[in-house]
């Protein structure tokens, strides 16, 4: 049996401003009629091979979650505080048994091919069984340089020992990787046996290790709900689940996956993700309710209202929302959340 532990952190301030601190990025229908949130919970659902799924999330997301489960099977983990993954994963661990295989997912991400995701994940679960801390090894396409990579080692059954993590690449070292066949994408998708994620948090992170283990032993129960006591949770110095464990073990083993898969982390990505969906292989025009472009390539125009009306341009995101209006080329998508808009939302 395999638990998905869905993780809700983060306030999608890229893609702002249609994703806002009260209702962000995972729980949005950025790509399809339902959220990226009940996606990531969908793909696992209905197959015996996986479990009730754990999420993670904020006190301020609560009620969301609760909405748009709409009643299935899960339990519900709030964070006390925003502390990065690896503290947020540890949570989950804690709460299952120690021999339970943990997938953990973001909330936020999109997958064209689910069932190439579970076929991943159990290739993930059997290496995970025999405490490979392993992840998913995203099928790179392209020279991208706003992804982290992963160097393929020595062959294992279902997968590969990792050689190497390797930190956003400028664009040259990006083509070389792509050439060479023996890098893939860091995706943030991870199998774990809880005990043995739990051990090595306990090796590289002690006090973070423990501070985990004292808040959910402090925890108090309100039905499927667990919250974690916060006096011990609050100290932790927050670190990613990659930099905390993954980039230390000797253990870390990957698993390669091609599933259509997207951190849809900013608008360009967004876009990119819609023209694939909906093969729109000419213009690359991406338009969301009122719109209308001419002599236009690779423009995305989105509106809650108002009309949005462009000539000429070409690789240029226009978003109209909540009263805010956005432009930007799709170079500059990634500066979006420094935006004082997007910071003071």
């Amino acid at each position: 049996m395999i638990y998905p532990v869905i993780l809700c952190g983060g306030s999608g301030t890229r893609l702002w401003p249609v994703s806002l601190k009260a209702k962000p990025k995972p729980f949005l229908p950025l790509v399809g009629q339902t959220s990226l949130f009940e996606q990531a919970c969908a793909r696992v659902a209905d197959d015996a091979r996986f479990g009730e799924p754990v999420i993670v999330a904020g006190a301020a997301h609560e009620a969301l979650i609760t909405e748009q489960m709409d009643g299935k099977p899960h339990r519900l983990i709030i964070e006390p505080a925003a502390r990065n993954t690896a503290p947020a994963i540890a949570l989950a661990a804690e709460v299952l048994d120690p021999d339970a295989i943990m997938l953990v997912c973001p909330s936020d991400h999109y997958i064209a091919k689910p069932e190439a995701l579970r076929e991943a994940a159990v290739a993930a679960a059997a290496l995970a069984a025999k405490d490979y801390l392993t992840t998913f090894g995203i099928t790179a396409d392209r020279p991208e340089t706003g992804y982290g990579y992963i160097r393929h080692g020595r062959a294992l059954d279902g997968g590969f020992a990792v050689a190497e993590f390797v930190e956003k690449p400028d664009l040259e070292r990006a083509k070389s990787y792509l050439a060479s066949g023996e890098y893939s994408w860091n995706g943030g998708i991870f199998a774990f046996r809880a005990g043995a994620y739990l051990d090595a948090l306990a090796q590289y992170r002690p006090a973070m290790a423990k501070a985990v283990k004292a808040s959910v032993a402090g925890a108090r129960s309100d039905g499927s709900v667990i919250h974690p006591a916060p006096e011990e949770f609050a100290g932790i110095e927050g670190d990613s689940v990659d930099y905390a464990v993954m980039e230390n073990t000797p253990n870390a083993a990957m698993v390669p996956a091609d599933m259509g898969w997207s951190d849809i982390g900013n608008w360009a990505a967004l876009q990119d993700a819609l023209i694939e969906q909906e093969g729109n292989a000419d213009d690359q025009n991406v338009v969301r309710g009122r719109a209308d472009l001419a002599d236009c390539t690779r423009v995305l125009a989105m509106s809650d209202g108002p009309r949005v009306s462009a000539v000429g341009l070409e690789d240029v995101c226009i978003v109209v929302a909540n009263g805010e209006v956005l432009v930007t080329t799709r170079d500059g998508a990634q500066k979006v959340g420094k935006l004082p808009g997007a910071k003071d939302q």
